[in-house]
């Protein structure tokens, strides 16, 4: 996020046909929430292309990168790792640590699709859980990165956009960045 250190979202495992959208999801995910980057699998195309298109649309700077081996990105990463698992510890336990821990490196933010393999959580520096119930990998990525960034993500710009939703209590205004000046009420 503009601002504060950089942060990476890996989407670890993708099945095709029945991961599609949920690996979209936490591209969009990543992006709307203050990730710098998102890291998907090879065979992830789809997806990718999405998420690349809606940060055409709707501004960035967000990077879209691909991968045939999500290990060597984990096992080759300078900086900290944050593995997201139902099994880990609570999130109220661990975001103060994780924050101060993030100075200068990276954090990359691990999400699992299909089962992640064990060494995984043995190299994580923290495997974290927002809740130990079973729950969508994309709720998990939205709650860590809406912690981690206390809230300062829900007031990003993004540069270049070609729409800018303009919030309202009821109807969707979608306009021009010249236009969003306007509210039109």
């Amino acid at each position: 996020m503009q601002g504060s250190q950089a942060v990476v979202v890996l989407r670890y495992g993708h099945r095709p046909g029945r991961d599609d959208r949920m690996t979209t999801h936490v591209g969009l995910t990543a992006r709307a929430l203050g990730a710098d980057r998102v890291v998907l699998p090879d065979n992830a195309t789809q997806a990718a292309e999405t998420v690349a298109d809606i940060t055409d649309r709707f501004g960035g700077p967000f990077e879209i990168e691909q991968t045939d081996s999500q290990a060597a990105v984990v096992r080759n990463w300078d900086g900290p790792v944050v593995h997201l698992t139902m099994y880990g510890l609570p999130i109220q336990d661990v975001e103060g640590e994780i924050r101060a821990a993030v100075d200068t490196d990276p954090l990359l933010v691990v999400v699992g699709g299909e089962k992640v393999p064990f060494d995984l959580y043995e190299h994580a520096d923290w495997n974290v859980g927002v809740t130990n119930q079973p729950h969508s990998e994309v709720a998990g990525l939205a709650v860590f990165l809406d912690r981690f960034f206390e809230g300062r993500e829900l007031r990003q710009e993004w540069a270049d956009a070609d729409r800018t939703v303009i919030p309202k209590a009821t109807g969707k205004k979608v306009v021009s960045p010249d236009e969003s000046g306007d509210d039109g009420a």
